[in-house]
């Protein structure tokens, strides 16, 4: 696997995810935060999960004797850029759901149609290679305050990981980029949900991870869209408990809401704010108050190490 290749790192928030999706076009589903994996309420009708951990080399699950499917209908692409990875886990979980859960949008329909052909090696190399993916991917790259080139070797940065999971012809498939194949990870039995088969096991990866660093996410149907089309059908034909219109309202209300918070934290993110920084810096200085503000700076960063302590 190459380097970089001009991506950048992004960070692993649902709501970054759902403005990739909103960016590559994609409609229908949402991106949400699985706090509970012993809860399923929140996310019963996942279609599909991503989870991020701490890379070791080891790989996702070193003890386990990895059952490689052949791809076949499963879309597959193998990550070959290092930075790529969270576009790459997500296009993967994307293209093996079914196609009447979403609308992928003219950008990866294309996208899909054109790698339809070719080898897991062969995509990966394509999604790395298009643009119009790697855009959206790199609109969320952060701002750089400074670039310092060091004559010491620096310490090398923790390493994460993307792994998708979806189920797809009653089993479980794990879509690693960096294996070569899908993994076929359990049968799902009948009349159990595929969140059964599979979260014990990402619970037991989570045990495992002992400082705490990991992240799950789900795609689920578009709640908006899903209460949306509820108000619309309590339109023609209203039900007899009226607060059920009010509560659905409210939802609708709440999901906006959501999304609006969502947006303004990516605008954040996005933002550069070195030359708000380093003017008030300058203001401070040419007022004599920048001594002052660094000494209580440090006092108050002393005083929380000191109570951390105790």
């Amino acid at each position: 696997m190459s380097d970089s290749g001009n991506w950048c790192l992004i960070e692993s928030d649902p709501g970054v995810f759902n403005e990739l999706m909103y960016g590559f076009g994609v409609d229908g589903l949402d991106c949400i935060e699985v706090y509970d994996t012993r809860n399923t309420d929140a996310f019963s009708d996942a279609l599909g999960l991503i989870f991020l951990f701490k890379w070791d080399g080891n790989g996702w699950d070193a003890s386990k004797s990895l059952d490689y499917a052949e791809s076949g209908s499963i879309f597959f692409a193998k990550q070959v850029i290092t930075n790529a990875c969270a576009t790459q886990a997500l296009i993967n979980v994307l293209f093996n759901l079914p196609p009447n859960s979403l609308k992928l949008g003219d950008t990866l329909t294309d996208f899909k149609s054109f790698v339809s052909d070719f080898d897991s090696q062969m995509k990966g190399t394509a999604l790395a290679n298009c643009d119009k993916l790697r855009l959206a991917h790199n609109s969320f790259a952060r701002p750089q305050v400074f670039e310092i080139t060091l004559n010491k070797p620096c310490k090398p940065e923790d390493i994460y990981h993307y792994v998708g999971f979806v189920p797809i012809s009653g089993a479980v498939y794990e879509l690693d980029g960096l294996e070569p194949h899908p993994i076929r990870v359990a049968s799902i039995p009948e009349g159990t949900s595929w969140l059964d088969v599979i979260l014990p096991i990402i619970t037991k990866k989570m045990s495992e991870c002992v400082d705490g660093r990991f992240n799950l996410m789900a795609l689920v149907p578009s709640r908006l869209q899903m209460y949306e089309t509820r108000a619309a059908e309590y339109l023609t034909n209203p039900p007899e408990d009226k607060n059920l219109i009010d509560q659905n309202e409210y939802c609708i209300f709440a999901e906006r809401a959501r999304i609006a918070e969502q947006r303004s934290e990516n605008n954040r993110r996005r933002h550069n704010y070195l030359p708000f920084i380093m003017e008030l810096l300058k203001v401070l200085a040419e007022k004599n108050l920048l001594t002052d503000v660094v000494h209580r700076a440090r006092e108050k960063s002393q005083s929380v190490q000191t109570s951390t302590k105790a």
